[in-house]
């Protein structure tokens, strides 16, 4: 992949990050279902993994009440891993916690699934 296509890549990521508080992307079942792939798996900041049904319970639940608009996100860095999958990283700036953040893309046609996802907390 040429260096503009991949600026391209990451700042069509970014875009999307952090993931699930994008609500434009939807917030229905079949939103999230179509936005992670099958075998979707989260490590939490807490270290507790979760499967792509946990969460999207978890979301579900969450998208009752108003997204937070006092979080930011900093230092984005993107890496090709394969073919169609890729690596965005960055820093989620939260009140109180500031986390180090990896998500795994896998690009599907025109669209976008979440393979992994893991958030550490920075000490």
């Amino acid at each position: 992949m040429q260096i503009s296509d991949l600026d391209t890549v990451r700042e069509t990521l970014i875009a999307r990050e952090p993931i699930f508080h994008r609500r434009e992307f939807g917030t229905r079942r079949e939103d999230l279902l179509n936005m992670t792939a099958n075998d979707f798996w989260e490590i939490g900041a807490s270290g507790q993994a979760y499967n792509r049904e946990f969460v999207i319970e978890t979301l579900l639940e969450r998208y009752q009440t108003p997204e937070p608009d006092d979080w930011s996100c900093s230092d984005f860095t993107l890496r090709q891993i394969a073919a169609d999958l890729y690596q965005l990283n960055y820093i989620l700036i939260q009140p109180g916690r500031q986390t180090r953040r990896t998500t795994l893309w896998r690009q599907t046609g025109d669209a976008w699934q979440i393979v992994f996802h893991q958030g550490t907390v920075i000490a």
